[in-house]
């Protein structure tokens, strides 16, 4: 018997997002078609996910205030707070 889906908010860069229980950020992020997750410091260019399973970096955001956090491995909290 497949289990119900339990539903999760959190905000990235001020807007609120739905995600399901189990989802990563990233995967979140991608379903709610937000595909630029933070832009370089030297270039300005737009990073998205890129390997998925947290080798890259290419997925960091700002989550709770905490930097540096790889989008693809955390888990969506109710009422976390993401920023790029």
């Amino acid at each position: 018997m497949k289990r119900p889906e339990k539903s999760l908010a959190f905000t990235f860069n001020g807007v609120r997002i739905e995600a399901i229980e189990g989802q990563t950020i990233a995967a979140a992020l991608l379903a709610s078609e937000i595909n630029v997750l933070r832009k370089t410091r030297l270039k300005n260019e737009p990073r998205s996910i890129f390997c998925g399973i947290g080798i890259c970096w290419d997925c960091v955001v700002t989550v709770n205030g905490v930097t540096n956090q790889r989008s693809c491995l955390i888990e969506v909290v109710e009422g976390m707070v993401v920023s790029s």
